[in-house]
């Protein structure tokens, strides 16, 4: 039952949703048709005009074909009223068009009588012929009875005009007999002026004035204006012919009176500025169109290219990694081989092994430092591309190619992570934390890998562990990060657990037991000592199922030797696994300050108009840089150059300068140097791929402020910039 109820709720959800999405385009279109009836009432024809093409404009937009040929059909017989013939053709052909791709209707019939009346109008009687024969057809198909004698009378006014007077009179005649009712008069009065002017061809001048002024009767009752003024000048010439003058000349004052008076009125209705205006205005609507179009295209097509060589371009620098890495795996394990077989050569091995660990690790340094400068190039492309509000059918391709560049991002981290722990540069570096909100932050960076897996993610904390520790947060961070998505992306709909113990404490010495439970695959027991293999995850069918490098483990061994200790691993192929750890760190009972993170509330519109010097040699990064501070309405300026960035600073204020470490000539450093002998004040951070050789203390030694690593992440990024434009200064000035 429940089940049911739920089924009627998202039903109606939906149904409602579709009628209000129909509801609310049926009401555009009433609001501007009723609009513009309600000026045609009014004859304020220039709004007509306007609001039946914002009409004619909606229904294109949305893809309503129908409205859009029934609202051009109707601009096409404002023109024929208007006595705009050739207007009045081109719209009413445009709207038959439409008609063509849809089902017959009385409107596709009233398109083709209208263009027959242009036509008729205009005296060309062939193509207005086609036009009334088929307006008859589709009329006959529909059994639109009413449209009978009007298309009748049509037929007959082109077969007069075409001198066949036989066939049009018994036409006119069969009109004539029809009894009088209000919606026939029009048409019996204009069949008696045709037989008139036939009549009056056969110079039976007296039957011919019978006629019109029989027509000029059934006229004064429907007000016909046009009819009228035509049916005056015809009784003006019979009289004329009848050589009485005075009589034909009062006819044709009449007429001539009448005729100005309608020229006045449709004047009145539209004037000719007017007119000429909206046509104007009609025709650089169609040339925007046009060049929109024209440049849409373009642009997909250059978008397309650029994809394309985005992604030739990530596909060879991946190729070119995998590839170094494993000749680089291979040639150590050839090594390892000669060194079992050869006890003889022991020395010379070893040192040859050492030379080539030591090549390794220069050369994937190198390698990964050289990858991020054209990597950052792709991730601010594609984040800029991203701001631009691509289309629904260019924005996966994007997200792609974001993740693409995320994940190669990841890779080159972990490979630069194992260099520089193989090459002894990765040192403890202890400060005082808080364990347990290192923990949580750890949770919470990765709750959403928990969700997609529906994995229940545990903490158990040990209250027992003191607050404030001293110890290296940042390895001790990368760790627990490894070991919980490793353990996220192996479960799913299970749960991980992370606990933490204290085992014991003397003397502030604090030992500390972790571990990291899941209940996911688990790993055969023949793989457990070679799972912490650098690139090794078990088979080649995980590593195509769940994805990454097999670096993660590799990391996490290294690390927890580096702090004296050592990972160890229980587990079962489908009950899940166990890894735990121990760790000794010192209490601080007497913390002088313990950092906390800040909670920024970001208000972009305080760094807006800020002057940003970016040192910047490479041009690609030039214009990436450039292009994301301008999106936050920065103002900057480029230099390629550490002399001229030294000059710079000397001549003019600066709100935050931008520093490349690695530039030609004077780099960023020792220009930062030069910098801070007479400017002290000025935010510098430094922009670097960082190598083997670098770090952050390093660089901050020479006077800069801050470091952000290439490549960058937006967000990233823009909050470096805020809590150096507006939290600092805020700072400051309190």
């Amino acid at each position: 039952m429940k089940l049911q109820i739920k089924f009627y709720l998202i039903f109606v959800i939906l149904f409602n949703s579709v009628l209000y999405s129909q509801k609310r385009e049926t009401d555009s279109l009433s609001y501007y048709n009723n609009l513009a009836n309600a000026n045609i009432k009014d004859n304020k024809y220039k709004q007509v005009f306007l609001y039946t093409q914002k009409a004619i404009n909606y229904a294109q937009e949305n893809s309503k074909t129908n409205q859009q040929a029934i609202q051009t059909a109707k601009l096409g017989r404002l023109y024929y009223g208007l006595k705009k013939q050739d207007d009045a053709i081109e719209k009413l052909t445009e709207s038959i068009n439409l008609f063509k791709t849809l089902s017959p209707s009385s409107e596709y019939a009233n398109a083709y009588y209208y263009l027959g009346l242009a036509y008729i109008a205009k005296k060309n009687y062939p193509s207005a012929e086609i036009c009334i024969n088929k307006a008859a057809v589709i009329s006959k198909a529909l059994q639109l009875d009413d449209n009978n004698q009007l298309i009748q009378l049509q037929k007959g006014i082109i077969y007069s005009a075409n001198q066949k007077f036989d066939t049009a009179s018994t036409i006119f005649n069969s009109i004539i007999s029809k009894p009088d009712s209000p919606k026939n008069l029009d048409i019996k009065a204009e069949a008696l002026y045709q037989m008139g002017l036939i009549e009056e061809h056969n110079n039976r001048n007296n039957l011919a004035l019978n006629y019109y002024n029989k027509a000029l009767d059934l006229n004064d009752k429907n007000q016909n204006l046009d009819q009228k003024s035509n049916i005056l000048l015809a009784i003006s010439l019979v009289y004329d012919k009848m050589l009485d003058k005075s009589t034909a000349y009062s006819f044709l004052k009449l007429h001539l009176n009448l005729k100005e008076s309608i020229a006045i009125a449709i004047n009145e209705k539209l004037g000719i500025s007017d007119y000429e205006a909206f046509k104007e205005s009609q025709r650089k609507l169609n040339l925007a169109r046009v060049n929109k179009e024209k440049e849409e295209q373009e642009k997909t097509e250059q978008f397309s290219r650029l994809i394309n060589y985005m992604s030739i371009a990530i596909i060879i620098i991946l190729s070119l990694l995998c590839y170094s890495l494993y000749k680089n795996n291979k040639i150590r394990k050839k090594t390892n081989l000669l060194l079992q077989e050869k006890n003889q050569e022991l020395i010379r091995a070893k040192e040859k092994i050492e030379k080539a660990s030591s090549a390794r690790a220069d050369f994937l340094s190198i390698v990964s430092h050289e990858l991020r400068t054209p990597l950052n190039a792709i991730n601010g492309i594609t984040h800029l591309l991203l701001q631009e509000n691509p289309k629904k059918t260019q924005l996966h391709y994007l997200n792609s190619l974001e993740f693409s560049g995320n994940y190669l991002t990841a890779f080159i981290n972990d490979i630069l992570e194992i260099n520089k722990i193989d090459s002894n540069k990765a040192q403890i570096e202890p400060v005082n934390f808080d364990l347990k909100q290192l923990l949580e932050d750890i949770k919470n960076s990765l709750i959403e890998v928990a969700t997609k897996n529906k994995n229940e993610f545990i903490l158990d904390i040990d209250p027992n562990i003191p607050n404030s520790l001293i110890g290296d947060p940042i390895k001790l961070s990368q760790i627990f990060i490894n070991l919980i998505n490793n353990a996220l992306k192996f479960t799913k709909n299970g749960k991980v657990s992370v606990v933490a113990r204290l085992q014991s404490l003397q003397d502030q010495k604090a030992l500390l037991y972790f571990e990291v439970v899941d209940t996911g695959i688990g790993i055969p027991s023949e793989k457990l000592k070679s799972i912490f293999e650098s690139f090794y995850q078990g088979s080649t069918e995980i590593n195509r199922k769940y994805g990454g490098t097999g670096l993660g483990l590799t990391i996490v061994k290294k690390l927890l030797k580096i702090l004296g200790s050592e990972i160890h691993l229980k587990s079962n192929l489908g009950e899940g696994s166990c890894f735990s750890f121990e760790l000794c760190l010192t209490a601080n009972y007497n913390p002088i300050y313990l950092q906390q993170k800040q909670e920024f509330v970001f208000d972009f519109s305080k760094i807006k108009g800020k002057n940003i010097l970016i040192v910047e040699d490479n041009k690609i990064n030039q214009m990436i840089t450039k292009r994301m501070l301008e999106n936050r309405n920065i103002l900057c300026e480029v230099i390629d150059n550490g002399e001229d960035a030294i000059e710079a600073l000397r001549n003019k204020n600066f709100d935050l300068v931008l520093m490349d470490v690695h530039l030609p000539g004077v780099n960023g450093t020792i220009a930062t140097q030069e910098i801070r002998k007479f400017d002290m004040h000025t935010p510098i951070i430094a922009m670097t791929a960082i190598s083997l050789n670098e770090n952050r203390e390093m660089l901050l030694s020479f006077g800069m402020d801050e470091v952000i690593t290439k490549p960058f992440i937006p967000q990233d990024f823009y909050n470096m910039l805020y809590k150096f434009l507006a939290v600092n200064n805020l700072e400051s000035t309190l």
